[in-house]
């Protein structure tokens, strides 16, 4: 009998579901099910992007697996892969990248979901610019951050003709960009474009992906001996997750509580308003974050080789991975591919 049926039928004993004789007392202290214990550290601090996790969480789907999951919130100090490779937690979140990274380096870890089929990393500029296609990038100064400029920034330039002498460091100041109308910026679909909104502006966004460079966002990844040791209690989290962010997804129109979820979120990070979580997650919804792509038939979560193949062809193409890596050896299809949330 697996853990997970064990559960249940403890569960179903506990609830009184299964028929049985009237017995006087006293009673022995009822056993409590035993409960798979499992670490997980997002990629930021708590946030709507997040929140597949913290409604499996708060709506009981991870104790309904069998499952005691702690979840911990990343941040600016907090390096998820390195507590992975510590051996501080079970998972981590990372993006595609990231995975084909292990494998050039030959650590034993590898990416086994991968929630965002889109990641969210996009362009902003000042709305009524002439910013409707990637093409308007050329002469503009471009703010980026130090991680973008090693991953999709060489991409981009060499797909559109873009010189680094465009680019300045991007600090996460929105003052700089609000004082030069004809400026562009990178950001996160669920933050930049909200605060850029709150100061008056209703900027011009393009997501980096619809320029080709299509990294899958959000994953999660594990160690191999980890995977291979509680394989059963991964899957069990694996498709709890999945169905929280289902739920989180359609939210209260599609007859879901969220609000358990979003108090999760903010008593982990008060700076997380209402309206930036509604915000998040009309987001992921209107640009297919989890549902597009590979998800489309496989569900949330879902991944395929041939997505993984081009991407590393794509990066290796303009020198951010090695070519000739093994880039199969960055994913595992075993947990995914279920139909969880198919649109």
């Amino acid at each position: 009998m697996t853990t997970t049926t064990r559960y249940i039928v403890s569960r179903r004993a506990a609830l009184g579901i299964a028929a049985a004789p009237v017995l006087a007392g006293p009673f022995p202290a009822r056993s409590q099910p035993r409960l798979d214990k499992l670490t997980f550290v997002t990629n930021w601090r708590a946030q709507a992007e997040h929140g597949g996790f913290y409604q499996a969480q708060a709506a009981g789907l991870y104790r309904a697996a069998g499952l005691d999951v702690t979840l911990t919130s990343g941040g600016p100090q907090i390096n998820p892969a390195q507590l992975l490779l510590g051996g501080r937690v079970d998972m981590a979140m990372g993006n595609g990248i990231v995975a084909l990274n292990f494998v050039r380096e030959n650590i034993p870890f590898v990416c086994i979901a991968a929630l965002f089929q889109k990641d969210m990393a996009v362009l902003i500029a000042h709305p009524d610019t002439g910013f409707i296609r990637f093409e308007a990038l050329a002469g503009r100064t471009i703010l980026v951050g130090a991680e973008s400029r090693a991953t999709w920034w060489p991409f981009l330039a060499k797909r559109y003709g873009l010189r680094d002498e465009q680019i300045r460091p991007y600090t996460f100041n929105l003052q700089p960009f609000l004082a030069d109308r004809m400026m562009v910026q990178q950001g996160y679909l669920g933050s930049e474009p909200y605060s850029i909104e709150k100061a008056g502006l209703k900027p011009a966004v393009l997501l980096v992906h619809d320029a080709g460079f299509e990294n899958y966002g959000q994953t999660i990844n594990i160690g191999t001996k980890t995977m291979t040791e509680k394989r059963d209690a991964v899957q069990r989290f694996i498709d709890a997750t999945m169905t929280g962010y289902d739920q989180y997804l359609k939210g209260t129109a599609g007859g879901f509580d969220t609000a358990g979820a979003n108090r999760l979120i903010q008593t982990q990070n008060p700076d997380m308003s209402d309206d930036l979580i509604a915000f998040g997650v009309r987001m992921m919804n209107e640009a297919g974050i989890l549902r597009s792509g590979d998800a489309a038939t496989g569900g949330i979560g879902a991944m395929s080789a041939g997505r993984w193949q081009s991407f590393y062809e794509v990066v290796a193409d303009v020198g951010v991975l090695p070519k000739r890596l093994d880039w199969q050896k960055a994913f595992d299809l075993g947990f995914v591919n279920k139909g969880v949330g198919r649109s």
